[in-house]
């Protein structure tokens, strides 16, 4: 769990990382519910986030800039692109980003 916290960390603080695609798809599930709970924006939502988070700076993120950029939308706040085959294993792997 803590390697997920802390993938989901860099997504939010560069807004696009490279790994495999199953670890994609897991950090991709966590970093939703991570946004839309800075959506929800009240003090047990910022708890939670601060709790899962490995920075408080980056849920600072999440609840001033990512929850204002993301009002008007439902979900699907991440994509993930599957950019192929790593060099040395052929592990299948995949871009996540931040949405605009």
């Amino acid at each position: 769990m803590a390697l997920y916290r802390n993938q989901v960390g860099e997504l939010i603080d560069h807004e696009k990382m490279v790994t495999t695609v199953a670890k994609a798809k897991e950090v991709k599930s966590l970093a939703e519910r991570i946004i839309t709970l800075g959506k929800a924006g009240d003090l047990a939502s910022r708890r939670r986030a601060i709790a899962f988070l490995p920075q408080e700076r980056l849920a600072k993120k999440v609840f001033d800039d990512l929850a204002r950029r993301y009002a008007k939308r439902d979900g699907g706040y991440v994509r993930l692109v599957r950019i192929g085959p790593r060099r040395g294993d052929a592990a299948p792997m995949a871009q996540l980003e931040l949405v605009e």
